[in-house]
């Protein structure tokens, strides 16, 4: 099996595992425990250790790691990925019985492609917050089973003018046929083979369970739910574990709730960042605003590619497509936070490694999405840039990527850690490679 072969299926197994932001961040977390990281938390003092390796999460759903070199170090060398992706959350006392059937009262979060999710097998995972003899304690959920279907209308009893899905009616999901409603909590607490009354509140999601696959013509295409944003947490997590450069501190962040806005505790927009930056030069005795002069962030989130239908909907010229490497996101607004300076900047370090780049741009006449680094620069502010993989149906439940894409990102983000980069007196750079 090739190297790409071999990370695409640890990519699609990794998905597997993280059917929501909180799963994401516990197979990181557990990925990293096993490579010897430190599990920090944030309400202990942080004695940090030169060659130690260290891991700090925030509300179960975001997670830092970091690893100090033994030698002084210049700046630090970050990546970011977001662990949330477009879905549907169960509301509060979500079962409605009407009609003879059971289903399910949820909502939107994020920009989701409503019609992709129905018509397909569907389960529930998320957390549920339990009251023990220790305290409030989270536990992770996952119902590894078909659970769920949203029918859509037939046909026949469509107007000639389909409206628009409506969310409170036509994507509550179908959990049953049952005499009464009862209570989410009475099966969870069966799932769960716990008390019903030790269950205090819950966040719980809707996601597809239908595995992700490799296919195409010669197996260039790979499809799964949440590649947006799975496919940059894994592929700059492979990056992260390998070497890094001895003159710089590499930093690995994964965030929530970047499809909602980030404007939460654990959000990109949050101090999360700041804060643990600011504890690690505290513990090291280094100054955080030298460093931060020599310091990069890549922040990573997929990008469209050229859609094979409608190619009207990409620029003129910047039609990025799978399988051409890692594209770099340009914007006038600053939606995407490259500019020429990190642009540069990237652009050698992939040079350097013959990792193919290519570009992207919203047309003129669409609106585009933003990301991460924008929001993380209102607290951290770094040279920044926007790369992600060319993918298909963002945003959908079903989502396509190139096959060769997760290797090209990986390869990046290793070139990128085994990087040292000094701001000089006349405003030029130095870069300095492994």
């Amino acid at each position: 099996m090739s190297r790409t072969e071999t990370l695409n299926q640890a990519l699609l197994a990794f998905i597997d595992q993280c059917p929501d932001a909180y799963h994401t961040t516990q197979a990181v977390c557990d990925t990293l425990k096993e490579q010897g990281y430190t599990y920090l938390t944030e309400q202990e003092e942080w004695n940090l250790e030169k060659g130690g390796r260290y891991v700090v999460t925030r509300n179960g759903s975001s997670l830092i790691a970091f690893r100090v070199p033994k030698a002084e170090v210049s700046g630090f060398m970050m990546t970011a990925a977001h662990s949330d992706s477009p879905c549907l959350k169960l509301k509060p006392d979500c079962l409605l019985f009407e009609n003879g059937y059971l289903k399910l009262n949820t909502e939107k979060y994020g920009g989701m492609i409503p019609e992709s999710w129905m018509d397909r097998p569907l389960s529930i995972a998320g957390r549920v917050l339990l009251e023990t003899k220790d305290g409030i304690t989270p536990r992770l959920v996952q119902i590894n089973r078909p659970l769920l279907v949203i029918p859509s209308l037939a046909i026949h009893m469509q107007s000639q003018e389909k409206a628009p899905l409506n969310p409170q009616v036509d994507l509550l999901p179908l959990f049953g046929q049952a005499d009464q409603a009862g209570d989410m909590f009475d099966f969870l607490a069966e799932e769960l083979q716990l008390p019903a009354e030790e269950i205090l509140d819950a966040d719980l999601f809707l996601y597809p369970c239908t595995p992700g696959c490799i296919w195409g013509k010669n197996n260039e295409f790979l499809s799964a739910p949440r590649l947006d944003d799975l496919q940059c947490v894994f592929g700059t997590l492979q990056g992260f574990l390998g070497e890094s450069h001895p003159l710089s501190l590499p930093v690995y962040c994964v965030f929530d709730n970047e499809e909602v806005g980030s404007s939460t505790k654990q959000g990109a927009k949050s101090t999360f960042l700041s804060d643990v930056l600011s504890r690690i030069c505290h513990s090291l005795g280094i100054g955080q605003s030298q460093m931060l002069a020599s310091s990069m962030m890549l922040s990573c989130d997929n990008a469209h590619a050229i859609h094979p239908n409608h190619p009207e909907k990409a620029d003129p010229k910047l039609r990025p497509r799978m399988n051409g490497g890692v594209v770099i996101k340009y914007n006038a607004n600053q939606k995407y936070t490259t500019d020429a300076v990190s642009g540069a900047l990237f652009r050698k370090i992939c040079k350097e490694r013959n990792i193919p780049i290519q570009v992207y741009a919203n047309r003129s006449d669409l609106p585009g999405g933003s990301t991460l680094g924008n929001l993380s620069c209102e607290k951290v502010s770094v040279n920044t840039i926007d790369i992600g993989l060319a993918q298909l149906a963002m945003h959908s439940a079903w989502e396509t990527a190139g096959a060769e894409d997760t290797l090209h990102l990986a390869d990046a983000v290793r070139a990128f850690y085994q990087t040292a980069i000094t701001l000089t007196p006349d405003g030029s750079y130095l870069l300095d490679f492994v």
